[in-house]
């Protein structure tokens, strides 16, 4: 039998020929050691130029593509290409992984850049998107990602100069960014006139903001801030690939080979051009230089690498060599010497010393050579060819002997024969042809019979034979020289091969794996002397294995290195090394052969080799080992166990959602109310301990901490009670203590499964964390610091987490293995290693970065291990195995084996001392610290148990799962569910006990005493005392499994249904045989007594059967057919003749007794029949028991209490629920308790309702509830949730409410037009030539001004520039808490549009912070005085941003780039200000917790199905917030990283319901204030509702203010203003008492917004677009801003000589606004929207256009009526008063302009209109001389009519000629350049050319406003943009003498004033 283990000898990579030049660049540095690091395939490469030697960086398994070196230059990062690729940080000196930074990129790492500190790593991915992302590098975290760009990026740098700037570069673009919170921030760069736009290949930052970059066409651009400032033409004479910057100054590379170096103001030094040196040739390219010093390096696209020393720059030292670009397939070694010959596609052939690791000879042939041969005497070196021919050239010289060309394809393999006579070559032509050597290589035969390419072949030792393989898979043989094929196989059979290459073969079967039909082995060869075989293959793995290797799937050692195909592998002539070539990276490797002979040190450990070793058992090997022990039942059964759900609990949420819509009629109706009563977890009987290892603790203060289903159990062993942590939700697998031993870690199965840290105290959790683990967690461990934890998971590669458990946040993660993990463990010394172990292996890690680097253990044999812990010093570690060893490593090498126990060691414990072992026999053993003695054993008997014991054991010895030392005392806990405490001395106790695996579903109560009986699948019957002394008194074994129960009416007997169809009557005390029947096939589901004196047993079972027996005469009476499916539940009635039967097909029957005759009775009269037990889960009085999702799970059972007021059931969910009785109408309320993980199989209440009793199925319990009535109720923390479906009424609607709930806000990019224009746009239509094309006459008249100027006398001065200087208007209808006091009261902050403003109440000054991209939905000051005045701003956008900035600096400090797609509705800071809290408007209405000064996101979870209006924190807290919405409210808490959040409960007040809550204050002593749509306050204890302050308004309470000096409530709502009461408010503390304010606003209805406390003054935003500030003792009250309420502004109209302005709106108000004093003169009320206003010439008259149609004239004087007139029945779009004040002109929707003559008086007669207007009416202008009017229409027609006639002027001479009076038109070829590009979707909407004819000012969809000149009649004229309104600009227009222009807002309902900055003269 051969040996079919790994052979045990060794490569060593030794030396790799080769640099990656081609597609890399910047990849080559001096280390501070002064060595060069490089890379190639994937390897790091760290050569020592003086020593000349290679280590080498294996961390990587796919090729390098990028590299960086860390600024104090011994770390290097390197990144590779791959699906899931990822960053390795390395230190250069020892070649170790310092971190591994993955799980971001995809595709590869295009780039790498340290920044200057060297904290930070900026990485570039080969994705889409080209994304950007900074790391932590140190711990492998994410600082921030971005999309880089849409098209590659080159090169990416830090600016060194200034801290958090990058600049990226890449295919036509530069882009400028900065790095703030977790926002990337990109500026483009604008290459302008000064040079051309396009591709930058390479960069260089240097002071003052300068970056330097290499163009694609040799020209260095350098650019200030992000302009290009000026070019240095040239510079190379074609793209500059590198750029290297260095104290000296900069040195660049390019295509053209020279080097250039520049000094620190890039003025030339020096060139350097390396193809005029001796080494050089044409075509050399540089891809990398670096600079140090005297000395440059110099990497070429071929592969060199050049050292230039600067003084003698003539000579450069060529260091490195290797193929160029193109495949490379040739080896051959020499016969006699150690050399190795390589061919490739780049036509060269090369001759490598292995000795002196250097290139002795190369020479460039015709073709591409794709294999090599050398004669046996080492004279000739035969190449094949590409194109099928070959040459022979002498060795010596590289001279050609003879070239032959016979084939047409490619000759992929030659062989001389063995006595040098001949050689055969095998081409793609499937022929080989053999050729005399001595007759100048004449061809003397020709081997014909394969059908596919020849691939390997070999000759045999007396060169008679040659065997081939081909392509297809087949083996031949030839008998040479002729030719012929061998077809008897005989004359083989002895044959001796000189070499083996075959891959096809006996031989070789083991190459191949077992079950696989590939052929990626490229190359084989054996080594006959070692029998060592190497093959290499397409994945770039070099394998050893054993020679011959015959059965498939042999082990390995392998060796990673190259990245892709390895096309050839070769032993060297005296089989010292192995040389490899790969065939992508044409890179060349040589490894160093080592066959130990074991050497054995003096100290007794063994030799150790070094680190490169890849782990030699590898993985991949799947031979069935001669050697695997037997596995273990008991861990064959476990591994087997998946843990999968069908549902798992995330998913319930989105079922119930699903569910609802159908459901939604169903919830209007009136449900049943949840029961008073409810019921509290009292105690568990079970113990997780069949599939669970040590995971039963002593905690601090005794109690014993363990866990079973889903429950955390902390049991006092004095008291015999129990405390339960309830966080999770499904089955725990997994228990581990913190070394002080009061926290505890548990992990749950589940699909994101979750770990909870809980301290035994309070049982409160410290921290969950998620977001790693699918399926479960199956091993936990705390470091020995108790900072970090370990936790592995149930997922296929059974991910490794290691996590900084307290802030939630991972360390590290890796795939653990394929194989099962049982145990991990921290080291305690070194808390970055940890090890693992499961079956078949244990692995040592250690942690490095974001990754864990681990090895196997090497053991002689693989065993599965079950246990570990570490010894006394940090590298010893004793595992326990599977076949009762205990493993001693050090390190990781086996130092020797002890045998502990029969059977596998499953628990073991180290004490200060020695340690504790567990084992399946049944015996504890302890040991001294070496494990050479046990000191003592004891064995898990029934003799020795102690009296006090609650319970029996059910068998000796039981395998023992869990052990834990504390108190004096051995805890023990064994696979049947038992808890065992040893003393030292001997006696054992058994403390707490359950069923054994296997589930339970029999559970009976007794009639009379508090007992109850249970049988399980584990074939127990057992019986259990409910008092006090929770234990169990009998159990009895049973012959097979059981399913039900049943104790008879007097208590004395008890019938056991079994699961073969048999049942037994046994006697209730002594558990001994009655009777037993067994007339049924299938198993006994349900077993009932007969009320009375329990004359009959109904006896159900799974063949759809009843039968009725007659207990005393032991008969079958009756039979109940008729049932369609199995039986599922039975119940009789009080007089012991009805029988209620329910089955699987949901059916609910009638049978009566004794006969079965089956009986149909109406569902009215089934209540009120007397049932003597109530355990049917159909029919209508259990009906609203079946919940919403009832596709997914059933209800198993239920069970009526005895009052018949509660009903109790369980489901498949592990949901025990309580119902009030009967349960009619669909859908019920109910309580709701998890504890049980998977499904409840039975529920019963004791005889005197004081317990409910339940039994789990899987999880083996039995659990015991203390029932509370209706009164008692303290408020606990595991109170129910409340029902599926909230109700419908939700307290009342609100207009205001509802609109708030339905808003969508508009995204400005996504912009479409407000008017509905029809037509081509402007810059799309086609110009017929207009008269400034036709040939000029000299005899015209000259064109006369555009546009009359009115300011003539003075110089006209262009308007350079637009600085925003006032802003009217307030966000108030629909956002809310967002007006603040700042500086003490002295400033108030709040926003309108997109911009935060600042105003001085002093001063009445404004400031204003612009960052934002899009509107700003919600404002928040920091209140901690370590963070004065810092406010966080949300906006609207797809991926919105919330900014924290600085209210007087108006600094940015920190951009927080969201998951919240549309927008970000609420923000708010923790107590100490360090957290900021943001609810997204996205479907899931996402909370997320940040720090806002890292930018680091903390904790992100679903808030809630529909919208959540706000949400705070606690002013005294950094972990508890809440949150409000409609119909929501939440209590949320962060624990670690993980947001655990509890409704409201409601039900402890009488007819509260859950209404839509609005706002949210807080009080002492956890209470929480929240205002609801109906007006009442809500007042919670916790999360439950303690009192109601009703109508706290009389409308909705929209705001709620918490004042932190004293605690008083301000709230604010809708309202009508009375005597008594306001819409604001002011309370105490507890919401008690309440002082009204009222707001002298004059409305019918003051709603009030927003609210604010400051000193003795109150701040109001309401609804209307105040903000108004109210003295708290005079009530008096000041407004402070106005605005308009309702939009958009349409109207604008700017006084002809004054700085005052007037706007009309959709609020049906016109309201006056004087600039220099920034407030609001007046308003009027017309009652109607208005859409246009205009002022006379003179000033003296305004008009004012209506939405319905009419227009009014008003004297400004006494701003009384003039007169009023309405002709149309739409819109007025524009009004106008001619220049001489004679004509009024209306324009209106019905496309139509009237004329009116004012000269007639104020009756207002229409004189004339114009008519054929092709659309509405947009903008109107009158010309200077008052004859002619421009109409622009919403066709994109621009027209011109006569004044007063209406008639169309069409002579487009005439037009141009016409001087216009003002210029408010959007459309004419004057200004056809302020239509830009991207406006297919949205329009430009309005226009204003400046008085000075000079300038023109436009707005346009997307809320921008831009200044162009006037007049641009060129397309996309160059413009100013100024950013600040929301969508949809409505008017723009300039003030007179130009000094100011006003911006109207059609969204933002605001008014923008923008000082005009002029030209100087």
């Amino acid at each position: 039998m051969a040996d079919r283990t790994a052979p045990n000898c060794h490569l060593r990579l030794e030396w790799v020929y080769g640099y990656r030049g081609h597609q890399c660049r910047n990849n080559l540095y001096y280390t501070a050691a002064k060595e060069i690091v490089y890379f190639v395939a994937g390897v790091g490469v760290v050569y020592n130029t003086r020593e000349h030697k290679q280590k080498f960086y294996l961390g990587h398994n796919d090729d390098i593509i990028s590299l960086a070196l860390h600024p104090e230059r011994v770390l290097v990062a390197t990144g590779q290409v791959g699906k899931e690729p990822y960053i390795c940080v390395w230190d250069s000196y020892t070649v170790q992984t310092v971190s591994i930074l993955k799980d971001t990129h995809t595709h590869g790492i295009a780039c790498l850049a340290f920044d200057l500190e060297g904290q930070c790593l900026v990485s570039v991915g080969l994705d889409a998107k080209n994304t950007i992302c900074v790391w932590d590098w140190r711990r492998g975290k994410v600082l921030a990602v971005a999309p880089g760009h849409t098209d590659r990026i080159f090169d990416i740098s830090w600016d060194l100069y200034q801290p958090s700037k990058l600049v990226s570069c890449g295919v036509k673009h530069i882009k400028f960014w900065s790095l703030c919170g977790n926002a990337l921030t990109p500026r483009r760069g604008v290459f302008g006139k000064t040079g051309d736009l396009q591709t930058i290949l390479c960069l260089a930052c240097a002071k003052d903001e300068v970056t330097y970059s290499g163009a694609l066409n040799g020209d260095i651009y350098v650019w200030k801030g992000i302009s290009l400032l000026r070019t240095v033409l040239a510079a190379h004479g074609s793209g500059i690939f590198s750029m290297n910057a260095c104290e000296e100054g900069f040195a660049t590379g390019g295509r053209d080979g020279c080097v250039r170096l520049w000094d620190l103001n890039f003025k030339p030094i020096t060139v350097i051009d390396l193809r005029e040196t001796d080494q050089g040739y044409k075509g050399l390219s540089v891809r990398s230089v670096c600079w140090r010093g005297d000395h440059i390096l110099v990497g070429t696209q071929d592969s060199e690498i050049f050292e230039v020393v600067v003084h003698d720059r003539n000579k450069p030292f060529l260091i490195m060599q290797g193929h160029c670009e193109g495949e490379l397939w040739a080896l051959a070694v020499h016969p006699t010497k150690p050399l190795a010959m390589t061919g490739s596609d780049d036509h060269s052939v090369r001759i490598w010393s292995l000795i002196d690791h250097a290139l002795i000879a190369r020479c460039n042939m015709e073709e591409p050579i794709r294999c090599a041969a050398v004669s046996t005497d080492g004279i000739h070196l035969a190449l094949g060819m590409k194109d099928g021919s070959f040459t022979v050239l002498r060795v010596r010289d590289m001279t050609e002997v003879v070239h032959i060309k016979d084939r047409k394809e490619a000759v992929h393999e030659l062989k001389y024969s063995p006595d040098g006579a001949h050689l055969a070559v095998g081409s793609n032509d499937s022929s080989v042809d053999v050729y005399g050597v001595v007759q100048r290589y004449k061809k003397v035969g020709e081997c014909l019979g394969a059908t596919s390419f020849i691939t390997h072949m070999d000759w045999s030792t007396d060169s008679k034979f040659l065997q081939t393989n081909d392509g297809s898979g087949r083996r031949l043989f030839y008998r040479m020289p002729g030719g012929k094929e061998v077809s008897n196989r005989e004359e083989l059979k002895l044959l001796q091969w000189s070499s083996w290459t075959c891959v096809l073969g006996p031989e070789v079967n083991g190459i191949w794996p077992k079950y696989s039909e590939i052929n990626d082995i490229n190359s084989v060869d054996a080594n006959f002397s070692n029998q060592v075989l190497v093959t290499a293959d397409d994945y770039g793995m070099v394998k050893l294995l054993r020679y011959p290797c015959v059965r498939k799937g042999a082990k390995f050692k392998k060796y990673l290195g190259h990245s892709a195909h390895i096309t050839n592998a070769r032993w060297s002539h005296d089989y010292q090394w192995v040389i490899t070539i790969g065939g992508a990276d044409h890179s060349v490797f040589q490894w160093r052969f080592t066959n130990p002979i074991r050497v054995s040190v003096s100290d007794g450990s063994l030799f150790l080799l070094p680190e490169t070793l890849a782990d030699s058992y590898s993985e991949e090997s799947d031979s069935d080992q001669s050697d695997v022990p037997e596995m273990d039942s008991e861990i064959e059964q476990e591994t087997q166990l998946t843990y999968r759900r069908q549902v798992y609990k995330e998913d319930l949420p989105q079922l119930k959602e699903q569910c609802k819509e159908k459901h939604r009629a169903m919830a209007m109706k009136k449900r049943e109310k949840a029961p008073g009563n409810g019921v509290k977890l009292h105690f568990i009987h079970g113990y997780r301990g069949y599939d669970c290892r040590s995971n039963l603790f002593y905690t601090q203060t005794g109690e014993i901490v363990y866990h079973v289903a889903a429950v955390g159990v902390v049991y006092n062993r004095q008291q015999n009670t129990q405390r339960f942590y309830m966080g999770h939700d499904d089955d725990i697998l997994c228990l581990a203590i913190h070394p002080l031993k009061d926290y505890v870690a548990t992990g749950q199965v589940g699909r994101d499964s979750s770990v909870h840290i809980w301290d035994t105290e309070q049982l409160k959790p410290m921290s969950v964390l998620r977001g790693f683990h699918q399926l479960g967690v199956c091993a936990l461990d705390f470091s020995a610091d108790g900072k970090r934890l370990a936790s592995v998971g149930l997922d296929e590669n059974h991910t490794i987490v290691l996590w900084d458990w307290r802030k939630g946040e991972k360390l590290s993660a890796i795939r653990g293995s394929k194989d099962k993990i049982f145990v991990v463990k921290i080291n305690p010394y070194m808390p970055d290693k940890l090890i693992t172990a499961g079956v078949k292996h244990i692995k040592f890690w250690h942690k490095a970065g974001g990754g864990l680097i681990g090895r196997k253990g090497s053991m002689g044999k693989t065993e599965s291990m079950m246990c570990a812990v570490y010894g006394w010093t940090e590298e010893m570690v004793f595992s326990g195995t599977s076949s009762g060893d205990i493993c001693i490593w050090r390190d990781l090498f086996l130092m020797k084996t002890v045998k502990a126990h029969d059977g596998p060691v499953f628990s073991m414990h180290a004490l200060e001392k020695g340690f504790v072992t567990g084992g399946k026999d049944g015996i504890v053993a302890l040991w001294d610290d070496t494990f050479e003695r046990c000191l003592k054993t004891y064995a898990i008997k029934r003799s020795v148990l102690a009296p006090g014991s609650k319970g029996l054991l059910l068998e000796d010895n039981p395998s023992i799962r869990a052990i834990s030392l504390g108190h004096g005392h051995i805890l023990v806990g064994t696979k049947n569910g038992e808890i065992l405490e040893v003393d030292k001395s001997g006696p054992i106790t058994l403390l707490v006990q359950g069923h054994m695996e296997g589930e339970v579903w029999g559970l009976a109560t007794h009639p009379h005493l508090p007992l109850c009986a249970t049988v399980s699948d584990d074939k127990t019957l057992r019986i259990w005392d409910l008092s006090p002394s929770h234990c169990m008194l009998a159990v009895r074994k049973l012959r097979k499994g059981g399913r039900c129960c049943c104790f008879s009416p007097d208590g004395k007997a008890l019938a056991v249904g079994l699961n073969d169809g048999s049942f037994l009557i046994v006697n209730a005390d002594t558990l001994e045989d009655l009777v037993s029947f067994h007339h049924r096939k299938d198993l006994i589901s349900d077993i009932r007594f007969s009320p009375g004196s329990g004359k009959y047993l109904a006896v159900a079972s799974v063949d759809s059967f009843v039968d009725i027996y007659n207990v005393m005469s032991s008969k079958r009476v009756g039979v109940c057919k008729g049932s369609l499916n199995y039986i599922t539940h039975l119940d009789w009635d009080k007089r012991g003749k009805l029988l209620q039967v329910n089955t699987g097909a949901k059916e609910q029957l009638f049978f009566e007794a004794p006969r079965g005759k089956r009986q149909t009775i109406l569902a009215s009269e089934v209540d009120k029949i007397d049932w003597n037990s109530w355990t049917c889960v159909l029919g209508p009085s259990v009906e609203g028991i079946w919940p919403v999702i009832s596709e997914v799970t059933e209800v198993t059972s239920a069970s009526l209490s005895s009052d018949k007021k509660v009903l109790a059931t369980g489901d498949d969910l592990g949901y025990v629920k309580l119902f009030r009785y009967p349960v009619k109408g669909k859908y019920a309320k109910f309580k709701r308790y998890v504890a049980h993980s998977t499904h409840v199989t039975n529920v019963r209440w004791t005889h005197d309702d004081a317990l409910l009793v339940t039994a789990g199925g899987a999880d083996t319990c039995l659990m015991i509830w203390a029932h509370e009535a209706e009164g008692h109720r303290e408020i606990r923390q595991c109170d129910s949730e409340e029902s599926d479906i909230e109700s419908e009424d939700d307290g009342g609607y609100d207009s205001d409410v509802t609109r708030e709930n339905e808003i969508t806000y508009t995204i400005k990019a996504l912009s479409t037009n407000v008017r509905p224009m029809t037509g081509v746009k402007p810059h799309m239509q086609l110009k017929e030539p207009s008269a400034d094309e036709r040939p000029p006459v000299s005899r015209a008249l000259p064109q006369p001004e555009k546009l009359m100027t009115n300011n003539v006398g003075k110089k006209k001065r262009p308007v350079e520039d637009l600085v925003l200087d006032l802003v009217f208007g307030y966000r108030g209808n629909d956002c809310r808490n967002n007006v603040h006091y700042l500086n003490e009261g002295a400033d108030i902050i709040y926003h309108t549009a997109s911009v935060g403003i600042v105003l001085n109440l002093t001063t009445s000054c404004q400031s204003f912070y612009v960052e934002h991209s899009d509107d700003i939905l919600c404002l928040t000051i920091n209140q901690h005085p370590k963070f004065p005045n810092v406010v966080a701003t949300g906006q609207v956008a797809t991926s919105p941003s919330i900014h924290v900035w600085d209210a007087t600096t108006k600094q940015t400090l920190s951009v927080l780039r969201c998951f919240h797609s549309s927008g970000v509705c609420s923000v708010s800071f923790s107590a100490t200000g360090k957290l900021l809290l943001s609810v997204g408007l996205d479907p899931e209405h996402t909370v997320t917790i940040w720090k806002w000064q890292e930018g680091a996101k903390v904790a992100t979870r679903q808030g809630h199905t529909q919208r959540i209006f706000v949400a705070e924190f606690r002013p005294d807290s950094d972990t508890h917030f809440v949150s409000v919405g409609i119909k929501h409210v939440r209590f949320w808490t962060l624990a670690g990283r993980a947001l655990l959040s509890k409704k409201g409960v409601l039900s402890t007040i009488e007819d509260a319901r859950m209404q839509t809550m609005l706002s949210v204050a807080f009080g002492a002593n956890n209470l929480t204030f929240t205002g609801t749509i109906s007006g009442d306050v809500c007042v919670w204890k916790e999360h439950i509702l303690v009192r109601v302050v009703a109508k706290a308004h009389t409308g909705p309470v929209f705001t709620m203010y918490t004042t932190l000096r004293d605690g008083l409530i301000v709230t604010g709502g809708k309202e009508r203003p009375s005597k008594e009461g306001g819409a604001l408010k002011l309370w105490d503390q507890e919401l008690k008492r309440c002082r009204a304010f009222r707001l002298e606003t004059g409305q019918i209805i003051d709603c009030v917004r927003s609210v604010c406390r400051g000193k003795g003054k109150i701040l109001v935003g309401t609804r209307n677009a105040e903000i108004i500030e109210v003295g708290e003792k005079n009530a008096a009250c000041n407004i402070l801003v106005n605005g308009h309420m309702d939009g958009p502004i349409w109207g604008v109209g700017t006084h002809p000589s004054r700085d005052v302005f007037l706007s009309a709106a959709e609020d049906g108000t016109v309201r006056l606004w004087d600039i220099p004093e920034k407030k609001m003169l007046n308003k009027v009320n017309l009652g109607h929207p208005a859409r246009a206003v205009s002022y006379s010439p003179e000033g003296d008259m305004v008009a004012i256009g209506m939405k319905n149609g009419e227009f009014i004239i008003l004297l400004v004087a006494s701003l009384k009526i003039w007169g009023k007139k309405r002709d149309r029945r739409s819109p007025i779009q524009d009004i106008r008063f001619s220049p001489d004040s004679r004509y009024l002109a209306v324009g209106s929707t019905e496309s139509a302009v009237d004329f009116y003559d004012l000269t007639l008086g104020p009756q207002l007669n229409r004189i004339n209109c114009c008519r054929d207007i092709p659309s509405f009416v947009m903008q109107m202008d009158f010309s200077a001389d008052s004859c002619y009017v421009q109409v622009s229409t919403g066709a994109y027609k621009r027209l011109v009519y006569e004044v007063p006639s209406g008639k169309q002027v069409t002579e487009q001479i005439h037009i141009d000629r016409i001087t216009w009076a003002t210029w408010t038109s959007v459309l004419g070829d004057e200004v056809i350049g302020i239509w830009s590009r991207n406006t297919d979707k949205a329009d430009v909407t309005c226009a204003c050319v400046s008085h000075s004819g000079l300038n023109v000012v436009t707005g346009d969809d997307f809320g921008m406003v831009k200044l162009f000149d006037f007049p641009c009649p060129e397309k996309f004229a160059k413009h100013k943009r100024y950013l600040g309104h929301s969508a949809h600009l409505t008017n723009a227009r300039f003030t007179n003498g130009d000094r100011y222009v006003v911006s109207a807002g059609g969204d933002d309902r605001s008014l923008f004033v923008w000082r005009c900055v002029h030209a100087p003269h």
